[in-house]
């Protein structure tokens, strides 16, 4: 797999998912399936996407006992979707118990990436809120690292921190970035964000882009900016 821009489908509806994705005919964007579109329409809309063609990040960000979350992840990997994800916080065991759930008899599965921090939080709410006081940095790769030993694929992290993960964890070890604006754009809720042309210099993998694409007055442009900045 190599780089790519994942577009965030952050849809309520199968009907407005759908839709969607028919803006680009001939094309099939790899995309995300979150949690908003997942609990109104459940695995029948990963399905049914699969079956269109596309290539699927279905992101669920599993974070529980690590008896639970095998058992979730025993469930997800009948969907045949490429990648999924869950919060790194959730300890080690948490992610090696992932990691068998997840793999099939035949020892196949799919890529299995850990969210170290979300990019809305920063550094003040990362000390105030979560009474982490280590610099983001650091504890971005160290949440790495703790994937990268529970044998995992990757991590979620925000561009800003994807040299560090693979000065750390190897260029093998996929970053997959959220936090990606265009120049012009409105950072939203976001507060880690990089351009998809700054991303690709900072060694992303995959850049995830929901609104300035979905959003946009013509997706498919945008979508194609996206490719031009980040792949070609």
């Amino acid at each position: 797999m190599g780089k790519d821009v994942i577009i965030a489908c952050d849809f309520a509806t199968r009907a407005q998912t759908l839709a969607f994705l028919d803006r680009f005919p001939g094309r099939k964007p790899f995309v995300k399936i979150g949690m908003e579109l997942f609990y109104a329409e459940g695995p029948a809309i990963v399905r049914e996407i699969r079956e269109r063609g596309h290539r699927i990040f279905l992101d669920l960000k599993l974070h529980d006992i690590p008896n639970t979350v095998k058992k979730a992840m025993s469930v997800l990997r009948d969907l045949d979707v490429d990648i999924t994800n869950l919060h790194a916080a959730g300890t080690i065991p948490m992610m090696e118990a992932a990691l068998e759930g997840l793999t099939r008899p035949d020892g196949t599965r799919p890529l299995l990436i850990a969210v170290t921090q979300l990019t809305s939080t920063d550094q003040t709410a990362l000390e105030n809120d979560l009474l982490i006081r280590a610099p983001m940095e650091e504890v971005v790769r160290h949440y790495a690292l703790n994937a990268r030993r529970a044998g995992l694929d990757g991590v979620v992290c925000s561009p800003l921190e994807a040299a560090g993960v693979h000065a750390a964890c190897g260029a093998d070890f996929l970053t997959v970035t959220p936090g990606v604006r265009f120049a012009e754009g409105e950072k939203g809720d976001q507060k880690r964000v990089m351009t998809p042309a700054a991303a690709k210099q900072a060694g992303s993998d995959y850049i995830v882009v929901g609104r300035p694409v979905t959003a946009a007055p013509d997706p498919v442009a945008a979508y194609e900016r996206c490719l031009r900045e980040f792949v070609d």
